[in-house]
């Protein structure tokens, strides 16, 4: 798909390990990952995990393609903050740890566009095991938002967001709407809570990591 898109070079940033994000590196020669998350790759691209996926896909009677379960992952090599030259524009790599302890985002300042990978979207998660507690995300994030970005461009959607949408996410992450927060069942073991957010958006986390943070 890349290749009928451009003859350039491509360099393959993963934002996180988590497996919907870093299983098309099996396409790649080579892909790059902050080393906070080699770990997270390592687990959640393993064959234990493919299998459970290709068990889940076959109940969906959805189809794999035949390698997956065999075809190799090359490690990702270690990911540095800074800037990529693209021609024009510039990519700078951040460190924004909350949605695993390796998190990236990407901000294009020609565009003023910010790249989130999974630590905003408009239904945001911090329930899995790796997942900073909430509030040590929370000033990740309010690091983040210090950038000069005006369009937001996020996983899992498909549209243009206004910095409007995540400066309302994390303005409304306060004490009181944490502590406010409704139980869910996900079926994890955690205590997991979902925080109602401004403009319809929601944050489900881990409520045993808020205490003592």
């Amino acid at each position: 798909m890349v290749a009928g898109i451009t003859d350039k070079p491509v360099t393959l940033l993963l934002t996180h390990g988590h497996d919907d994000h870093a299983l098309g590196a099996r396409w790649f020669p080579e892909s790059l990952l902050f080393p906070e998350d080699h770990g997270a790759f390592a687990r959640y691209t393993g064959e234990d995990f493919r299998g459970q996926i290709a068990a889940d896909a076959a109940g969906r009677g959805l189809s794999l393609p035949e390698d997956f379960l065999t075809r190799p992952l090359p490690p990702p090599l270690p990911l540095a903050e800074g800037e990529i030259g693209l021609g024009g524009l510039t990519a700078r790599v951040i460190r924004c740890l909350g949605h695993t302890p390796g998190s990236a985002v990407v901000y294009v300042p020609e565009r003023q566009l910010l790249l989130t990978g999974d630590d905003w979207n408009p239904c945001t998660w911090l329930f899995f095991p790796e997942a900073l507690p909430v509030r040590d995300y929370r000033r990740n994030m309010r690091a983040v938002l210090a950038l000069p970005f005006r369009h937001v461009l996020c996983s899992h959607r498909r549209r243009l967001y206004g910095r409007d949408m995540p400066e309302n996410f994390l303005r409304g992450l306060t004490d009181e709407a944490l502590a406010a927060a409704r139980m869910v069942d996900l079926g994890y073991p955690q205590h997991i809570r979902q925080a109602e957010q401004p403009r319809e958006q929601v944050l489900v986390f881990d409520w045993d990591k808020l205490d003592g943070q």
